[in-house]
Formats: structure tokens, C-alpha cells, sequence
């Protein structure tokens, strides 16, 4: 065979060849249109800011401001000053702006070592000078708002400062008398001393009175004998434990002649001014953590510690120099509860920082869903920018409405702190627990949320909005497991309801006077204008309170009449407890958004308001399924609240930008993808 013609095997080759190019050719063609048409490179992109092309805002940015922030907007922005101008905060230019995040490709140790280092910074600058002197609501607000301040660069600086001041400090300020007063508010504010909490322990956590520290007196020499008895006794997770601190409030069972008298707290030396771990004392590192691994949490072992009697924190008990024990609270439940008492701030500082953290997250994704284009609609057209989808305006815009209303009972919170008298400690100590549950709730969603909708540029950690999850996992269990404190509030509603019939009175407090009134009725049939009424709101959402407080209340009661122990009882019947909690935090937060809304008066500031207390309402009757499961929605009205929601986002669209502005964040706290990301992302900038 002739080499030269093509064998029958590549003579049927070259024909499927020539049949698939003319089949391509003619999709190519698409009508006759040639193909050269259709193939043509596209015009690179160009990063234009959202200021550009969104509409003004319509309110003013300044007074919504004010309502987040309130009198402490100077404070705040002070703080923010003195963290942007210092190199220690680590500034970097990216795509024309200069932004301030730590460096969290340093080591374990070097950050540690960053975190002291602007802390000492900060003090030298005087911010914390009067921590102590600072008397009233005024100073109560005034440290607040330096806490949250410094949480929004660092949730590691935020905490080793919360550690040091909130925590040891306010054990020497609030369990402590003049004595420990005198001798330890200066060396603290001024770091001679750096302190500790050692709470909790390796196998105790939220059950403090579990906790297996023993304190023991002498009254031979007058000194208390601190002991760790066994290896689940350590004290864990201590912040500031493994380098720095030079002191701890230590908590521990106390032993009376052969009498335990339940956790009491007391000041123990643990370093040296050189920095030597004391004698009779050990101390472990916890290791490395998928967070905060600027603080340096340690695990601590007592080992018949001595210190002299004057070190118990002594506002509720105290020992006598002969070892009699003495105390005008003789119930040692009662005795427990207002030993604890004072620490609540911890959990309103949690609180309001989850709110800061949860602004940051928002701010960058929304503001790079505005300038962030993907597909394109219609053919010939430009790509759509991300925020102009139903989808994405579904995944961010119901979280911003929530964040609002959930600052509003931040700032709630913290105003009821500061007011705080011994008659509201136990509503203060209710509604905390509440909100930090539910407000670090939120912040975890919202962050996995924004990390998603900022596509691949979400996972980097220049961003932000990725690493803050890891950053701020913790919040969840810190200061009380949020599902515990769940079940807390429900327990705490239950005893109020109970008091109130065992007097045959109205039930008040709470917020629960609506029980006294009859039940309100939700129309058969919903619509968009009822749903919006705030008649509607506050109807359903002290339906489902009330509902779920009488179910609980059976379900107890059915439970005991069989003889069940109230421990036992409170455990199995968690679910209602749990349903019964977020319905309280739901109906407070609803609460505190209606009473800021009404110092505002009509106009455009009140309009966008009541839209986003329709949204964050509406979103609640859509993803609560309680409502479903027990009634207060129909399958026919839960399908009319899902549309709302997508009706009320595109409502809110054009208002998204002037939103995250008023959170006044300064643009440095933020990130490259929420300003110029092209630059930012140019070979230039590598």
C-alpha cells in the first residue's frame, strides 16, 4: 500500500474531525452572526467606589451614630486615634489606604509579646488613668467603651485588658472591701501589678460551685492554705496566667474547721517583679488555639500555698483571726448569688463587643458586594453587582436590620448596668445572660455569613471577616455556655411566674406584665402592612413567650408531681427551656428597638428605622421554628412572612451603604476588599 494515502482507520478519523468542526462551527455562527463576533476579549475591570454610584443617604448618618454610640462616640473615636497613629498596631498600605490589623503570621509568643507591648502603650498614652476614680454611670460607660474600643483592632488586646481590669480588678472593686481597695486599685491601673482570674478549672467550667480548690485557715499563723488536690482541680484557661501576670483572684472552696462554706475568692502572688513563678506555686502554658492567641492562658497548680488573711475578698464573708467564720448572709444560696453578683459586667462587655465585631464583618462584606460584580443579566450588558441580587441581599441585609436591633439592647444592657441598684441585680444578672447569648450568636452567624458572600477574598486573613470567627469562637462559651444560659433565663421566668401566683398577684418584672392581659389574637389571614404594624410584632412575640412559659411551666410541674428532683427536671425538659429563653431575648430586643425608635421623630431617620425593625422581625418569624412548631403561624402566613423578607431587602438596598457608614468604624479597622481591591490586588502591591 502506497504510504502516501491515508489508511480506511484515518480516513474515518479526518471525517469525525470534519463533521465536530462543522457542528461547532454552526453554535459559533449562532444564527448566522459570525463567529469572530462572539469571541472578543472583555474590558478589564475597574474598581469604582460605592460612594459614586449609590444613592445619598437619606437620613443622617450622624444622629443614627449617635444612637448606636451614644455619649461615648469622643471616647470611642480617641481610642481609635490612638491605635491608628502608633506603628505597634501594625499599619500597611494596600491599595492606596492605610490599614491597622496584628500580624497574625508572628508566632505564638511574638504575639503575646505585641499585645503587652501596645498595652503599655496605651497606658503610657494615659488611656486607662482614672480606671478606678472614675465614679457613676459616667465611668461605668467610659470603660465600656474603652473595652469595646480596643476589641475591634484585637480581640486578644480586647480580652488581656477585659482580664486585667473587668475581671481581677473588678474582683478587688466589687468582692473586695477599703482594705484591698488601699492597696491594689494603683499598682493595677498602673501595671505594677498584672493580674488574673483563676475561675475556672480543668473539670469545672460553667458549675462553679463544682469547682475542687480547697482554702483551708491557720489560725496559728493567721494565713488561709490554698491546694489544688487533684489534676482536675488546675485551674484552666487562665488569660494572662503563662507569661505575665504577677498575681491572680484565685477561686476555692473554703474549709471552716472541717466545715466547707461554699466558693470564696482570694489574692494570691503568683510571680515575682522579675517575673519567677512564686514557691509552692506551678504554672503550664495551654497551648496554641484556633483564636486569641494574644492572650497567654495558662493552667495553675497550688501546692499548700500560704497567704496572709487579709487576702480573702471579704465584702460578703470573712474569717476572724481566731478562724471563726462570719457572715450576715446565713443561706448559702443567697451568700453564693451575691458573691457573683458584681461579675456581670464580663458578660455586658461580651455582649457589646460581639455587636463591634459583627459591624466590622458587615461593613466589609457589604461594602465589596458594592463594588464586586459577577454574570451579567442580559447579553451586552454589564456584570451585576453582587449587593443587586435577591439571593445575596437575602444572606446580608436581614443580618445589618438584626445588628441594629441587637446594638440597641446592647446599649440597653449596659445603661441597665450602670443604673444597676441591689433591687435590679437579678434582672441585671437575667437579661445579660440573654443578651450574651444571643448577641454572640449572632455574631458567629453573621461572620460565617460575610465570609461567604466575600467569595475566596473571605478566606484571607488580611480581610478580616474569615479570621474573626476563629478569633471570636470563644465568646459562645466564655462567661457561661450560651445553650446554660438559656436555660437559666427560663428557670429564672419560671420562679417569677410561680411568685407571682403563689402571692395571687400580678406577675411583674421581666418584662413579663403583657401575662397579666389577655391574650392577644393574630389575624387569620397575614398581610404585608400587618406584618409591618408594630401591633403585630409585639402580639406574636409575647404570644410565643407566653405560650412557651405556660408549656414550661407544665411540663416542671408534671415532672415534680411525680416525684422528679427539680435537678433532674430542669434537665430533661432543656428543649422548652431553651425555646422558652430565645423567645424572652427576642420580645426584650423587640422591646428596647421600639422605645429607641420612639425618641426619634418622623422623617427619613424614623422611616429607615421602622424598616429595619420590620426586617429584623419578620426574619425572626422566618427562621424561628417555633412558630411553626407550636402554632403561632400557619404554613399559609408562614409563606407570606418569606416573602416579606425579600420584600423588605430590596427595600433596605438602597440604604445599605449609608447603614455600615454609620457605624462609624474608621476605614482603617477595615480591610483592602472593602475599598480598592483591584489595587490592593495589583502586582504592585505584592
Amino acid at each position: 500500500m502506497d504510504s502516501s494515502s491515508p489508511s480506511p482507520s484515518s480516513s474515518s478519523s479526518m471525517d469525525r474531525v470534519n463533521f465536530r468542526t462543522q457542528v461547532l462551527t454552526r453554535h459559533l455562527q449562532n444564527n448566522q452572526t459570525p463567529a469572530t463576533d462572539l469571541l472578543h476579549t472583555a474590558p478589564c475591570l475597574n474598581y469604582s467606589p460605592p460612594e459614586l454610584s449609590e444613592p445619598a443617604a437619606s437620613f443622617d448618618t450622624k444622629s443614627l451614630r449617635k444612637l448606636l454610640d451614644g455619649q461615648s462616640i469622643e471616647d470611642i473615636d480617641y481610642i481609635f486615634n490612638l491605635m491608628i497613629q502608633s506603628k505597634l498596631f501594625c499599619p500597611r498600605e494596600r491599595g492606596g489606604k492605610v490599614f491597622i490589623a496584628p500580624d497574625f503570621n508572628q508566632s505564638m509568643e511574638q504575639q503575646r509579646e505585641m499585645t503587652m507591648r501596645r498595652i503599655d502603650y496605651l497606658r503610657e498614652q494615659g488611656a486607662f488613668d482614672g480606671w478606678f476614680s472614675k465614679k457613676g454611670p459616667e465611668g461605668d460607660l467610659w470603660r465600656f467603651a474603652l473595652a469595646e474600643s480596643v476589641s475591634v483592632y484585637d480581640h486578644s488586646l480586647g480580652i488581656k485588658l477585659g482580664v486585667h481590669f473587668f475581671l481581677w480588678g473588678g474582683a478587688i472593686r466589687f468582692m473586695g472591701t477599703k482594705r484591698h481597695h488601699d492597696k491594689w486599685f494603683k499598682p493595677t491601673e498602673t501595671y505594677e501589678v498584672k493580674g488574673c482570674f483563676a475561675m475556672t478549672e480543668l473539670g469545672h467550667g460553667s458549675n462553679v460551685r463544682g469547682i475542687e480548690t480547697v482554702t483551708r485557715y491557720d489560725a496559728s499563723t493567721g494565713e488561709f492554705i490554698i491546694n489544688t488536690p487533684c489534676e482536675s482541680a488546675q485551674k484552666y484557661w487562665i488569660g494572662g496566667a503563662a507569661n505575665h501576670a504577677t498575681h491572680t483572684v484565685v477561686f476555692s472552696q473554703l474549709e471552716i474547721n472541717g466545715v466547707n462554706q461554699g466558693v470564696h475568692a482570694f489574692i494570691a502572688q503568683i510571680r515575682d517583679g522579675n517575673g519567677n513563678i512564686c514557691p509552692n506555686i506551678r504554672i503550664a502554658d495551654c497551648g496554641h488555639k484556633i483564636g486569641l492567641n494574644g492572650v497567654d492562658n495558662g493552667r495553675i497548680w497550688f501546692d499548700n500555698l500560704r497567704i496572709p488573711r487579709e487576702n480573702l475578698l471579704n465584702s460578703v464573708a470573712d474569717v476572724s483571726p481566731d478562724g471563726q467564720y462570719l457572715s450576715a448572709i446565713k443561706d448559702p444560696d443567697q451568700r453564693f448569688a451575691a458573691f457573683l453578683a458584681p461579675l456581670t459586667s464580663g458578660r455586658v462587655t461580651i455582649a457589646a463587643s460581639a455587636m463591634n465585631t459583627t459591624k466590622v464583618g458587615l461593613a466589609i462584606a457589604i461594602r465589596y458586594s458594592l463594588s464586586r460584580r459577577a454574570f451579567s443579566i442580559r447579553p451586552n450588558e454589564p456584570e451585576v453587582l453582587l449587593l443587586d441580587y435577591p439571593s445575596h441581599q437575602r444572606r446580608l441585609l436581614p443580618l445589618l436590620a438584626k445588628t441594629y436591633a441587637l446594638s440597641f439592647a446592647s446599649n440597653y444592657l449596659k445603661m441597665m448596668y450602670v443604673k444597676r441598684t441591689p433591687e435590679s441585680i437579678k434582672t441585671v444578672h437575667v437579661v445579660s445572660s440573654a443578651l450574651k447569648a444571643v448577641l454572640t450568636w449572632h455574631c458567629m452567624r453573621t461572620l460565617q455569613e460575610c465570609r461567604e458572600a466575600c467569595g475566596g477574598q473571605g478566606l484571607k486573613t488580611e480581610n478580616h471577616v474569615g479570621h474573626l470567627k476563629s478569633e471570636y469562637d470563644v465568646q459562645l462559651t466564655f462567661e457561661g455556655d450560651n445553650n446554660v444560659l438559656m436555660q437559666q433565663i427560663s428557670k429564672a421566668l419560671l420562679a417569677e411566674f410561680l411568685a407571682a401566683k403563689k402571692r395571687n398577684k400580678p406577675i411583674k418584672g421581666l418584662g413579663l406584665e403583657h401575662l397579666n392581659k389577655p391574650a392577644p389574637i393574630i389575624p387569620t389571614h397575614l398581610t404585608s402592612s400587618t406584618l409591618r404594624t408594630t401591633q403585630f410584632q409585639t402580639d406574636i412575640f409575647c404570644i410565643r413567650e407566653r405560650d412557651l412559659l405556660h408549656r414550661f411551666v407544665t411540663e416542671v410541674s408534671q415532672y415534680q408531681a411525680q416525684g422528679e428532683s427539680k435537678e433532674h427536671t430542669f434537665t430533661v425538659t432543656y428543649q422548652t427551656a431553651e425555646d422558652l429563653g430565645r423567645a424572652f431575648s427576642d420580645r426584650l430586643v423587640l422591646q428596647t428597638y421600639l422605645d429607641v425608635e420612639a425618641t426619634i421623630p418622623a422623617g427619613p431617620l424614623k422611616s429607615v428605622l421602622s424598616l429595619m425593625r420590620s426586617m429584623y422581625t419578620t426574619i425572626v418569624l422566618d427562621e424561628d421554628a417555633s412558630f411553626l412548631r407550636y402554632g403561632y403561624l400557619s404554613t399559609d402566613n408562614a409563606a407570606v412572612v418569606r416573602k416579606e423578607v425579600l420584600k423588605l431587602c430590596s427595600e433596605l438596598r438602597p440604604h445599605a451603604l449609608s447603614l455600615v457608614s454609620s457605624f462609624g468604624i474608621p476605614d482603617a479597622f477595615l480591610a483592602p476588599i472593602a475599598f480598592n481591591w483591584v489595587d490592593a490586588n495589583a502586582w504592585s502591591s505584592v
